[in-house]
């Protein structure tokens, strides 16, 4: 048996995509190595994708003063760098499309979301995506929206493979289905091929629990009935996995019956389910939650960085897709029980992912905008390093870590580049965690926003963080730079042992109305604990036992929940 957990999952007839493009990747080998040591199997892409590869690097600054030089517009220039990225992708892949029948190989390319309510403009738009990028190995992705259902109809009955993206409910599921089908039929009517046409059902996963989960824990706080907290608590977490897999039944029944089968007889393909939003955004939950419950056959797992380094170190593989089916039934049914109305959270995940993509767009256009003048006004070539005796030395170590590939070997943090003894070994690797922080803070970017509504929901007025040293800075560099945002609680840092500076703060606050926020790397810094034992008793004062209300912590074991499957919820949740 592989060692690598990501190698087993094909053999139960899951392919593992990667949700992630950019520049580098792909010139400097890494997607080549996912491919060849992790059988990786396909790759998707998005606006907010694009926006952190162009926007975050400068990767693209090259062809970029190119194009600006042929006087290209902006909108010209992301096509083209997306274009490329996307060529240069599928031709990797191009021997596994090769390799599995044109099965799998696929990268994702979406059409503008700006277009996501307009069925005329999607379908023009996938044309010329598809045009363009002239692969067979690509997708166009279009979201299951009213107005995208008609589109995806139209784009597979001209041969066209569709990435359906941003399907949450079962009934937009069946839609989907549906218009695949249809496509498929009328392109069978008219005399045409129907193999060679691939297509894949994106269901998003964890964005709906963390939507579900802030409901139930608003009632879990508001409850002083003992059974009915338990009757809540039970559901936490449960929602996600409980309708991707009951969308699955959903998919056999429509792809292995007879009407399908038709279409099926002439080399017609199913329309795997692809689980994206596969990230744990929970603390609380495992990292590798997400991917470990959904894994079966005929399916595909769009993985985000984070998760699929956390997945290839200690990812458990076993068929788990269709385990515990009638509790999944059970969940659902309990959760509308409770009063959850799913079509209403279902439906506004699909409204907020349509409006966050279309915010990457405009965000990414503003940077190769903001680029595209930087660029033309000269200012970045005036820049330059003089080296004077130490150019030769730094030459001949850039060319060390070339060779040596320091670069890749940081990133798979490889602690062999340091030290080779183990004790140094799990130290440095513990150590490199920053390296997919971004990836992690973004994964959890939901949360986090759902998180602040709440506290503003709450009523807190006020947030005083409890830190020292460098667990305070940082906040304190946000709260300056940023300053607060309207109709949203005032932050407060407080890293002073000084008991008249602790009194101040005291007293700018209402004790009721202010989430007090531990924060210690360690989870034993004397000072901040000591602030938290003294507000707490303040607190306790005016709220008795509900005084954990105000307090949330974090630690930094919250970092290793993926090795404690059984934690319990560590930052964002009052303290206990």
């Amino acid at each position: 048996m592989s060692n690598n957990p990501l190698l087993e999952i094909p053999t139960l007839g899951q392919s593992i995509w990667y949700d992630n493009i950019r520049r580098a990747l792909i010139e400097n080998g890494d997607l080549a190595r996912k491919i060849n040591d992790d059988g990786l199997r396909g790759v998707t892409s998005n606006p907010a994708i694009f926006e952190k590869a162009i926007a975050g690097s400068a990767d693209y600054d090259e062809q970029m003063r190119r194009l600006i030089a042929e006087g290209k517009s902006a909108q010209e220039i992301l096509d083209a760098m997306v274009i490329e990225d996307i060529q240069k992708t599928a031709d990797l892949f191009a021997p596994v499309f090769a390799r599995t029948s044109g099965a799998d190989g696929f990268v994702s390319v979406e059409v503008s979301p700006i277009l996501a309510n307009d069925t005329a403009s999607t379908i023009a738009e996938a044309r010329r995506l598809w045009k363009l990028v002239d692969r067979k190995n690509v997708m166009i992705k279009i979201p299951a929206t009213p107005a995208g259902i008609p589109a995806i109809e139209q784009a597979i009955s001209e041969g066209i493979n569709i990435n359906v993206t941003l399907i949450f409910a079962q009934g937009f599921y069946d839609q989907v289905a549906e218009a695949y089908i249809r496509g498929l039929e009328r392109r069978a009517a008219g005399g045409l091929p129907v193999d060679g046409i691939a297509s894949v059902a994106s269901v998003f996963v964890s964005r709906m629990d963390t939507a579900i989960d802030n409901q139930l824990e608003f009632r879990i706080r508001r409850s002083n009935d003992d059974e009915e907290k338990a009757r809540l608590s039970a559901l936490l977490g449960k929602s996600a996995v409980a309708n991707a897999r009951l969308i699955y039944q959903r998919f056999k029944e429509i792809f292995h019956g007879n009407r399908f089968g038709e279409l099926a007889k002439k080399g017609a393909l199913v329309q795997r389910p692809l689980w994206a939003s596969t990230g744990t955004k929970n603390p609380a939950y495992k990292d590798t939650y997400y991917v470990e419950e959904l894994i079966g056959p005929e399916t595909v797992d769009t993985v985000p960085p984070a998760t699929y380094t956390a997945f290839r170190d200690h990812g458990i593989v076993g068929l788990t897709l269709e385990e515990n089916l009638d509790q999944a039934r059970a969940a659902i049914k309990q959760l509308a029980d409770v009063g959850v109305d799913l079509a209403q959270v279902t439906q506004q995940l699909q409204d907020e992912g349509v409006k966050a993509f279309i915010d990457s767009f405009h965000t990414l256009m503003e940077t190769i905008e903001a680029k595209q003048a930087s660029i033309i006004s000269g200012v970045l070539e005036r820049q330059a390093a003089s080296l004077g005796s130490y150019a030769g030395a730094v030459k001949d170590t850039l060319a060390r870590a070339e060779k040596e590939q320091w670069i890749r070997r940081i990133w798979n943090k490889d602690a062999t580049l340091w030290k080779d003894d183990e004790s140094h070994k799990n130290i440095i690797a513990n150590a490199l965690g920053w390296l997919t922080v971004v990836d992690q803070l973004v994964d959890s970017a939901t949360e986090l926003s759902a998180f602040s509504e709440r506290i503003r929901g709450d009523g807190f007025k006020d947030v005083m963080l409890l830190g020292m040293g460098g667990s305070s800075l940082c906040p304190e560099v946000f709260r300056r730079t940023f300053g607060r945002r309207e109709g949203f609680p005032q932050l407060h840092v407080l890293d002073s042992t000084d008991p008249a500076t602790v009194t101040s703060f005291e007293e700018r606050v209402s004790l009721s109305h202010t989430l007090f926020i531990v924060a210690s790397k360690s989870g034993t810094t004397t000072e901040p604990l000591m602030f938290y034992k003294y507000f707490f008793n303040r607190v306790r004062e005016i709220k008795g036992d509900r005084a954990g209300e105000n307090f949330a912590r974090f630690l930094e074991w919250c970092r290793q929940r993926s090795r404690d499957s059984t934690s319990r919820r560590c930052s964002l949740a009052p303290s206990e």
